[in-house]
């Protein structure tokens, strides 16, 4: 931590009085008589972190949530996992994004390399989920049924899962760029009824057909009754390779009545992600209804600070929870911007560029694009691009890097918001970052968001302030999952998050918090692989990596590039067997297998032939205490060697880092 930080951005009194913070502060002084400084955020923060059922019920009556039953319960009790947030209530989230809203206001900006830039109206955008709603209705799909997409970030996904949403049923979705296999390992978890695709999409110039993949798809999810392909590439395409293919236009024409809304219990699913472990299949995350309506309403409207007339970008893709996060921006009063395709083509400036044509007033990104368009000299405003209704500039995904925060600055000055955010695709969410009333330092995260109570543990449990420690959360959130789906007796749930502090949610990440309340990640505690935002587990890479024949096995680590982790170098190492050589065309062979059934996100930097790769006697791989050891830690103080199979496994890592240290 640097002891003396530049502030890169303060807001004046006039900014911070006309946030929607403050608008929430005064109505908490006025309507439960509980007085707050607009300037002492802490004070708020603090209050809505201890006395959580007082600040979720402020916000359900604040944002005046509709529902059927009694909201006056706010929880059953606080225990960790298992709390039960508004038993008593149903309601749906879809309502909520749809109410009041002007027919003839811009609800959806979109993009691709595919399609030029075009507008939805919430008029358009109704009638879309309503037909959509309608055919899923008459495909049999109700309450509880899943609906697995593999769909683009473009407007159809969106009225998709709204659609799906406003019936009840549970949405899931995977991006077109993911190999089938990683698709099944995800779909084939929860038995969707129904599939939605494309048959293509397009990348860096570049049409990649995905009706072979589909029907690799569709033939591994036995329980879906129909797959409806939209036509991105083409607007009929051929689907006999399908089993159960019909077109988007044939099962969703135009809605015979109007939008409805099925009220549900307020943990019933609204949709499942995926976040992946060292160890199994990736872990089905399933999030409720209100749970994630009362989170998103608190971040969007007092924390991203979207407002009337606002234009909010996120560039993601519907593999990555910022999609859903994104769609959460259509709970206010912004419209969204969507768009699909590679970031730097057909220049490396392509985003930017959206952002002026569609004139963005939140641009977010991960912090990789960010570091990229530094160290590629991209110059976002320039006299024929003013990015003149940009206000704010949203970070999140990997750290974001000192030097990063200070080019953001240099490019656009002190009157642009930078936020930097950390949180996870396990809660849909970030737990700190952003805060509109809040000064900016260089390389730091504002502040807890409000309603978390976060805390920097050591190992024996006790509270760090100043020192780096593991990020855990020790009271309950509504958007925590509300189960793994198939996990039927919870030891999942509670293995991948309350194992190591029970009763408190730990969530893999390392994290500073300062004297002054901001915070520092330094990027994963655990060994799962983070590119792009889109966390994939090493078991996955194994098993395509140990389909090589020659390959007798392997261990594989995602590497910080530097103190922040917002860049990084995969690195494979691979046990040869008997008689095999590493060669080019087997590293092809590994890279390309990797493409295609994980992503491209996640194929490694470097593949290194090592003699032996460290196990415990149990036989499980030591991928974190590889991945410290060569980031410069202590190798006595990363890993027993009294637990090894064979502690000299260990020595030939030690001896590469201390190399690659003198280098």
């Amino acid at each position: 931590m640097t002891e003396n930080p530049q502030v890169l951005w303060q807001p004046s009194d006039g900014q911070i009085a006309s946030t929607n913070l403050a608008r929430y502060i005064e109505w908490l002084g006025r309507e439960r008589e509980l007085e707050f400084d607009v300037g002492d955020y802490r004070a708020l923060q603090l209050w809505s972190s201890t006395e959580i059922e007082q600040f979720w019920a402020s916000i359900w009556d604040y944002f005046d949530v509709q529902a059927d039953g009694d909201p006056s319960v706010v929880l059953v009790d606080r225990k960790m996992p298992g709390t039960e947030w508004f038993p008593h209530t149903s309601l749906n989230f879809a309502e909520h994004v749809f109410r009041g809203k002007d027919p003839a206001a811009l609800a959806i900006v979109e993009q691709s390399e595919l399609r030029p830039l075009r507008e939805i109206s919430w008029a358009q955008l109704s009638d879309q989920t309503a037909a959509i709603a309608a055919g899923m209705t008459r495909l049999g799909v109700g309450p509880g049924d899943r609906v697995a997409a593999y769909l683009p970030n473009c407007s159809e996904a969106i009225a998709a899962f709204l659609a799906a949403a406003s019936i009840g049923a549970t949405w899931s979705s995977c991006s077109p760029d993911f190999g089938a296999d990683s698709v099944v390992d995800r779909f084939s978890q929860i038995g969707p009824k129904l599939l939605l695709t494309v048959d293509g999409y397009s990348y860096n110039g570049r049409k990649l057909d995905r009706i072979g993949e589909v029907a690799r798809i569709e033939a591994a999810l036995p329980t879906v009754e129909q797959t409806v392909v939209l036509g991105y590439l083409d607007p009929a395409p051929e689907l006999t390779e399908l089993r159960a293919g019909t077109s988007w236009s044939d099962a969703f024409g135009p809605a015979s009545r109007p939008l409805n809304f099925a009220r549900v219990p307020f943990d019933h699913p609204l949709w499942i992600l995926y976040s992946s472990g060292t160890t199994g299949m990736p872990k089905p995350i399933v999030h409720g209804h209100g749970g994630i309506l009362l989170e998103h309403l608190k971040k969007m409207w007092l924390h991203l600070d979207a407002r009337e007339g606002d234009r909010v970008f996120w560039f993601t893709t519907t593999g990555w929870m910022m999609w859903n996060f994104l769609a959460g921006v259509l709970l206010t009063d912004a419209a969204i911007v969507l768009y699909d395709g590679s970031p730097a083509w057909p220049q490396p400036d392509t985003l930017w560029q959206l952002a002026e044509e569609a004139e963005v007033s939140c641009f977010g990104a991960g912090a990789a694009y960010l570091v990229n368009c530094m160290r590629e000299g991209v110059v976002p405003r320039t006299p024929e691009r003013p990015l003149a209704n940009l206000r704010s500039i949203g970070s999140t995904g990997s750290p974001l890097p000192p030097e990063a925060f200070r080019w953001v600055s240099e490019q656009f000055g002190d009157d642009l918001w930078l936020f930097s955010t950390s949180g996870g695709t396990d809660v849909c969410t970030a737990f700190v970052g952003g805060c509109p009333v809040l000064p900016v330092y260089e390389g730091e995260l504002q502040s807890a968001s409000l309603g978390v109570s976060l805390r920097a543990f050591d190992q024996a449990g006790e509270s760090l302030i100043g020192e780096v420690g593991e990020l855990v959360i020790t009271e309950p959130l509504p958007s925590m999952p509300v189960s793994f789906w198939g996990d039927d007796d919870g030891s999942r749930l509670r293995e991948s998050y309350f194992e190591m502090y029970p009763g408190l949610w730990r969530h893999g990440d390392w994290i500073e918090i300062t004297q002054r309340g901001t915070a520092i990640i330094y990027g994963r505690s655990d060994s799962t692989i983070n590119r792009g935002g889109v966390r994939i587990g090493t078991s996955e890479i194994y098993r395509s990596v140990l389909r090589e024949t020659g390959i007798a096995d392997a261990l594989v680590v995602d590497l910080p590039t530097d103190r922040t982790a917002a860049e990084s170098t995969i690195l494979l190492f691979v046990v040869m067997a008997d008689g095999a050589e590493l060669d080019e065309q087997m590293i092809g062979r590994i890279r390309g297998d990797l493409r295609a059934t994980c992503s491209p996100r996640h194929v490694p930097d470097e593949v290194i032939v090592v003699p032996s790769v460290p196990r415990t006697i149990s036989g499980k791989l030591l991928e974190v205490p590889v991945k410290r050891i060569l980031g410069g830690a202590d190798p006595e103080q990363v890993a027993s060697r009294g637990s090894l199979a064979d502690p000299a496994a260990l020595d030939w890592f030690i001896e590469y880092a201390a190399n690659a240290a003198a280098r």
